[in-house]
C-alpha cells in the first residue's frame, strides 16, 4: 500500500480551494521574510536603541547576534515542532508558527530601549528573537511540505520557485515600509519612534494568514499516513527514525544549499550594510534592495520550471558555477564607489541566489517520505540556515573590521559555494531527482 499523491482522483481542489492553499502558504511565508528583513534593514538603528553607546562595530555586531541568536534556536524548535506537525498535523502547526512569529516581531516594536530599562532592554530583545525563531523554525519547510501534499508532483519545483519568491515579497514589504518612512519621516522622528511602525505591521499581516489557515484541510498525505499509522498500531517516533533511516541525505541538502543561504541572508540582511559602509547614503542601500526583491521572485520560479523540464541539476550547476565566479566580484562591485555598479552587482547576485532556491528545497523537502518528512526537512534546513547562514552577518562584519573590506567575506562564501557545487555533480540527494524516496510505514504493511 503506498500513499496517494496530491494527482490522486479523489484529491482534486476547485480553484477557489486552490487559491486559498497558494495563499495561506504564501502569506506566512512572507510574514517570516519580512522579520528577518526588518530587522537586518534596520539593524544599526536597532543596535543604537538596545545597546550601550560607545563602538559603533561593537553594537552592530551585537545586533547580528540578534540575527544568529533567532537562527540558533531554530533546530531546537525544529526537533520539537517538525515531529508535531508528522504526529498532530501540518495545519495546526502552521497556525502556530504564525502566531509565535507575530508575538516576536511585533514584540520588538513595543519593548523599552537601553536607555529607559537598561540591561533589561537586550535582554528583551533577544529573548523577542527566540519567540520568533521558534515560530520560524519550521514555518517554510512544514509550509512547503503542506502545499506540496496537495499538488501534482510533475510541477514539484515549480510550486517550490513560487512559495520561495513570497520570500521576496516580505523582503520588499519590509525594506519598502522602512524606505517609505525615513523619506516622509525627519531622521530625528525616524530614530525615536518611527522604526517601530513596521515591526506592529506584522500584527495585521499576520491576522490575514491566521484566519485563512484555519478554514483549510489537512493534507492529504498526512492523512493517508495518520490511516496507516492506526491500522499497524506501532508507536512513531518520526525524528529519531528520520535521523537512523534518512541522515545520509540530511548531510547532503545541508551540503547542496550552504552556498544558497549564505547568499539569502547577504542579500536580506548586509548587503544594506554593505552598501551603507562603502560610504552609499542609506536611502539609496534600502533602494538598491528593493530593486533586488523586485527582480527576486523571477530567477525563483524559473529556477524551478529549469528544473522540473531538464532536472535539478540545470539550475543547481548554472547558479553555483556563476557563483564561485562572481561572488568576489560582487563585492568588489559594491566598494567600487559608483552606485550603477553596486546596483547591478547586486541584482545579478540575487538572480543566481534565486535560482538555485527550487531545486535546493525540494532537496531539502523531498528527500523524505511524509511519515518523517516535516521531522527531517525541518532539522536539515535550519542546520544549514543556523550553523552556516544565519552567521553569515556576523562573519561579514568581523573580517570586514579587520580587513576594511567585504572582498575577504566574497571568498569565504565562495568556498562555500565550490561545496554545494562539488554535491551537486557528485552526490545530489534524492529529493532533487525524478524518484521518491519509499514509504517505510508502508513497507512494512
Amino acid at each position: 500500500m503506498s500513499t496517494p499523491v496530491a494527482n490522486d482522483p479523489d484529491v482534486v481542489h476547485t480553484p477557489r480551494a486552490r487559491r486559498r492553499l497558494f495563499a495561506s502558504t504564501m502569506i506566512g511565508n512572507a510574514v517570516e521574510y519580512y522579520d528577518f528583513t526588518l530587522y537586518g534593514t534596520l539593524a544599526a538603528v536597532i543596535a543604537s536603541h538596545f545597546f550601550p553607546e560607545g563602538e559603533s562595530t561593537a553594537a552592530l555586531l551585537a545586533a547580528y547576534v540578534g540575527v544568529a541568536l533567532s537562527y540558533f534556536i531554530r533546530p531546537l524548535g525544529a526537533m520539537v515542532l517538525g515531529p508535531l506537525a508528522d504526529l498532530k498535523g501540518r495545519r495546526p502547526v502552521l497556525v502556530l508558527t504564525i502566531v509565535l512569529m507575530t508575538v516576536g516581531t511585533a514584540g520588538i516594536g513595543l519593548l523599552p530601549t537601553y536607555a529607559a530599562a537598561g540591561v533589561v532592554a537586550p535582554v528583551l530583545l533577544l529573548t523577542a528573537r527566540v519567540v520568533q525563531g521558534l515560530g520560524a523554525s519550521v514555518e517554510f519547510t512544514t509550509a512547503a511540505n503542506f502545499l506540496l501534499e496537495h499538488e501534482d508532483r510533475r510541477r514539484r519545483n515549480y510550486v517550490l520557485g513560487s512559495l520561495n519568491s513570497t520570500a521576496s515579497i516580505g523582503s520588499f514589504l519590509a525594506a519598502g515600509v522602512a524606505f517609505l518612512l525615513t523619506q516622509t519621516m525627519s531622521a530625528e522622528t525616524f530614530a525615536s519612534w518611527g522604526w517601530r511602525i513596521p515591526f506592529l505591521l506584522a500584527i495585521p499581516l499576520s491576522a490575514v494568514a491566521v484566519y485563512i489557515r484555519n478554514r483549510l484541510n489537512e493534507s492529504p498525505e498526512f492523512e493517508a499516513v495518520r490511516r496507516l499509522t492506526e491500522q499497524q498500531e506501532v508507536p512513531q517516533t518520526p525524528l529519531r527514525t528520520a535521523v537512523r533511516y534518512y541522515w545520509p541525505d540530511m548531510l547532503r541538502s545541508i551540503g547542496l544549499s550552504a552556498g544558497q543561504r549564505i547568499g539569502s541572508f547577504v542579500i536580506q540582511a548586509y548587503f544594506v550594510t554593505a552598501l551603507i559602509s562603502a560610504g552609499f547614503p542609506t536611502s539609496l542601500a534600502l533602494l538598491a534592495s528593493m530593486i533586488t526583491y523586485v527582480v527576486g521572485p523571477v530567477p525563483s520560479i524559473y529556477g524551478g520550471h529549469l528544473a522540473d523540464k531538464y532536472g535539478a541539476r540545470v539550475p543547481l550547476l548554472i547558479g553555483y558555477g556563476l557563483f564561485v565566479v562572481l561572488t568576489v566580484p560582487t563585492f568588489i562591485g559594491i566598494g567600487s564607489g559608483s552606485i550603477l555598479i553596486a546596483v547591478l552587482a547586486v541584482v545579478g547576485f540575487t538572480i543566481i541566489n534565486n535560482l538555485i532556491s527550487a531545486p535546493m528545497l525540494a532537496a531539502a523537502i523531498l528527500s523524505f517520505p511524509p511519515e518523517v518528512r516535516s521531522s527531517a526537512a525541518a532539522l536539515n534546513f535550519n542546520v544549514a540556515t543556523s550553523l552556516i547562514g544565519s552567521t553569515a552577518g556576523l562573519v561579514a562584519v568581523w573580517l570586514h573590521d579587520i580587513t576594511g573590506s567585504d572582498v575577504t567575506f566574497g571568498w569565504y562564501m565562495t568556498a562555500f559555494c565550490l561545496l554545494s557545487l562539488l554535491i551537486a555533480i557528485f552526490a545530489l540527494p534524492t529529493g532533487a531527482r525524478r524518484e521518491l524516496p519509499t514509504n517505510l510505514l508502508a513497507e512494512r504493511k
